[in-house]
């Protein structure tokens, strides 16, 4: 009798590797989400109304840009729904004629447009000090966290001042409403950048004593490619959690100065733009003008913070 040998059934089945959607739908974080109604419910109101700003062209009756699709004999109509409405214009007119539906969906889209790339200079900004800080140390860590302090005690209202002011004495010939977009830009962005650069700073300063970093020094990888390729992809997570809050943040800034007249004109109007312009009327008896957009920026902020705070909390170990 020869011997016998395993059979291939008996034989270990290789382990099968989960595809990078299989692992999300059995993931801790996808759980969370699902289990939080309130966090569905945010998820679902952002959603909604990110869709409706980026596809306003099509959604909205006329365009209130188009100087062309506005008729001042249209002013002041209230809601549809509201004795003296009319039916074409579902929550009423603004005082320029313009469709207040209109004016919110593209309005939205502006201030979505203003506060992402807002946050994308204060994010790139506060990360690449942030970084270099950490990483460096000594006097360059001393002296980028004193701008910080520094920096912390001008609010962006102040910023967006200044920041107007020296673009209108530096190029006279930029109108406000030509410079407008660009000066709430840069204001968000150098208003915001500390709280990623004091992020990742802290991030950094653990992880550049580790032993990973240790070996990429030691076999001669310059400095930018170690922060870059190595530590900085270690460090990004609180990064995430701050993106998501500082977005509404961000737009909070842009409507409080388009109410004070800083932000973008008339010509353009914002959910800040939209406010201040309803609350010229409020007293007057045409309180949809300032009532619409006033809720809708509420909703936005309020279910983005509530994604942020979920998000926050699915990101901490200490809390699985």
């Amino acid at each position: 009798m020869g011997s016998t040998t395993p059979t291939d059934a008996a034989a270990p089945k290789p382990e099968k590797r989960l595809s990078t959607w299989a692992k999300f739908l059995d993931s801790d974080i996808l759980a969370s989400f699902v289990g939080s109604k309130v966090t569905m419910l945010s998820g679902l109101v952002t959603v909604v109304m990110l869709v409706g700003a980026l596809l306003a062209p099509w959604i909205a009756p006329t365009n209130p840009f188009d100087p062309a699709s506005v008729d001042l004999m249209n002013s002041l109509f209230p809601p549809r729904w509201i004795e003296g409405g009319d039916p074409q214009f579902l929550l009423g007119t603004d005082n320029q004629g313009r469709d207040l539906w209109s004016a919110i969906l593209y309005g939205m889209r502006v201030s979505l447009i203003v506060g992402i790339c807002g946050v994308a200079i204060a994010a790139t900004l506060g990360i690449a000090l942030g970084l270099l800080a950490g990483y460096v140390g000594g006097r360059v860590d001393a002296f980028i966290m004193r701008v910080a302090d520094i920096q912390l005690t001008f609010p962006a209202i102040l910023i967006a001042l200044v920041i107007d002011g020296v673009v209108r004495a530096l190029f006279k010939g930029i109108s406000r409403e030509n410079s407008a977009f660009g000066v709430l830009v840069i204001s968000i962005g150098l208003s915001f950048w500390v709280q990623y650069a004091r992020a990742i700073r802290g991030s950094t300063m653990v992880e550049k004593n580790k032993d990973y970093v240790q070996a990429a020094r030691l076999i001669g990888i310059p400095a930018p490619l170690i922060m870059l390729r190595h530590v900085l992809p270690n460090v990004i997570g609180p990064v995430l959690v701050i993106l998501t809050i500082n977005l509404a943040l961000a737009i909070i800034t842009e409507a409080t100065l388009s109410f004070l007249g800083v932000g973008l004109p008339p010509t353009q109007p914002s959910l800040g733009t939209l406010i201040r312009i309803g609350n010229d009327f409020l007293f007057s008896g045409e309180w949809w003008i300032v009532a619409f957009p006033g809720v809708t920026l509420a909703a936005f902020v309020l279910a983005v913070n509530l994604l942020g705070d979920w998000l926050r909390d699915a990101l901490n170990p200490k809390l699985r």
